[in-house]
């Protein structure tokens, strides 16, 4: 007698924005397994054509309230680039804060509000905070420390609007960070401790084969500059990204799903920072990876909690020595002429590498616009470290399994509204 069953988890809990699970499986073998994205597409792409260049960081902000600050650099990074505009000094080192900041809030509500809770048994945070109230408040001690780096710098917390092609609209003075690097000071230490926490949650035997692509840059950890590169051999300019990388569309989802050609899906992500750009970590940081054991290559997805801790160590120790040798810059921005051209930038999102392209015409209107989000390039390799995990853990009742399966989707901190802007409607008539 055939022995079937399909689990369906028709919304995921504690990731941003809507999808669902699909799990198939006839004679106690996996026959199908989708990660199902349904949120409707918000078409950014297309309402981004016919507007001013400058609007773009401003509209771009919007598609995501956890990870602004990397839409809004990339578009700027691309703008910046058709124009010829190079930003260095003090105005470089503002921006590599606010990622800091931006870094800071998101892994910490990740790491304890979404991601421990699977870990320790809990449903939600809610719970986490009735057993463990002191841990719960210092993470959002810890975030609120990123979210008034991004307020300070970028003019509010949500969807900042300070930041602008060639620089900011205004600039702090260096008083203005008084009270936030003594706060930062207590982060570093509770950030550690936190690093701790992480490791000591039992995590699944489940190290993969994976293809990690993340920016390189060979003097610093990468926020957003550096070459796009991989542990296959990929070392490229961001203008080749579209030669090595395509986007397919999937029946079960409206986010279209990237692939590395010639080689299939990639990760990226805090693990694929971590495992080709280890040696940029701070010494600080890379003394705490040391203590735990985590000075070598990371290829467990649930491990990736430590590696996000890791991390945040790294962003608040580099917000104090930004803010420790802070000098107020003679200008908020550089000047710059408008002209015609194609431009394309890269950053560093928390959940990894974001890719914006704009073509602009002589007057700076916007004629073509692409994005393409981290979960939307994580989406195929999710499907496959599912399609790899359930066989495992295929004796588990159906409750604990779909526990198992939305934790390793979890692994990747999905930000499913980011990945779906990118459906393209065909219309067949016969």
């Amino acid at each position: 007698m055939s022995n079937s069953k399909t689990i369906k988890v028709d919304y995921l809990a504690r990731v941003e924005g809507e999808g669902a699970l699909f799990i198939k499986i006839k004679d106690n073998e996996l026959t199908d397994c989708k990660l199902k994205i349904f949120e409707p597409p918000r078409f950014f792409e297309a309402f981004l054509r016919g507007r001013p260049f400058t609007e773009a960081p401003d509209i771009t902000a919007r598609i995501c309230g956890i990870c602004p600050i990397a839409y809004i650099m990339s578009s700027i990074h691309a703008m910046e680039r058709i124009l010829g505009i190079h930003v260095g000094g003090q105005l470089r080192e503002l921006r590599r804060l606010i990622y800091c900041g931006e870094w800071i809030e998101s892994h910490v509500l990740h790491v304890f509000m979404l991601h421990a809770p699977d870990f320790l048994g809990y449903q939600d945070a809610i719970q986490l905070a009735g057993d463990k109230p002191e841990l719960v408040k210092m993470a959002l001690r810890l975030k609120k420390a990123g979210n008034e780096i991004v307020r300070l710098l970028g003019g509010r917390e949500i969807h900042p609007i300070n930041n602008k092609i060639g620089g900011f609209y205004k600039v702090p003075e260096k008083a203005d960070f008084a009270s936030l690097l003594e706060e930062l000071k207590w982060a570093k230490e509770a950030s550690i401790e936190a690093v701790k926490v992480a490791n000591s949650l039992e995590c699944p035997d489940f190290d993969q084969d994976y293809e990690f692509v993340a920016l390189h840059h060979p003097d610093e950890y990468p926020f957003n500059e550096g070459r796009l590169i991989s542990n296959t051999g990929l070392d490229i300019d961001i203008m080749d990204y579209e030669d090595h990388f395509e986007e397919i569309h999937v029946e079960h989802s409206n986010a279209l799903q990237s692939v590395h050609k010639g080689h299939g899906n990639y990760f990226v992500g805090p693990l694929a920072r971590y495992n080709l750009n280890y040696n940029q970590l701070s010494d600080l940081t890379k003394q705490v990876a040391v203590d735990i054991g985590y000075d070598r290559q990371v290829t467990n997805p649930f491990q990736s909690i430590v590696v996000r801790s890791l991390e945040t160590v790294y962003a608040i120790d580099e917000a104090i020595r930004i803010i420790e040798n802070y000098e107020k810059p003679k200008k908020h921005a550089l000047d710059y002429e408008i002209k015609p051209g194609i431009g394309w930038g890269c950053t560093e999102a928390p959940r990894g590498i974001l890719y914006h392209r704009y073509d602009i015409d002589e007057k700076g209107t916007i004629k073509t616009a692409k994005i393409v989000p981290p979960t939307a390039q994580n989406q195929s390799r999710i499907e496959e470290d599912l399609s790899n995990f359930i066989p495992k853990y295929m004796d588990l009742s159906d409750e604990n399994l779909t526990w198992k399966c939305e934790q390793a989707v979890r692994n990747y901190d999905p930000c499913i509204s980011c990945a779906t802007h990118f459906l393209k409607l065909n219309i067949e008539r016969e």
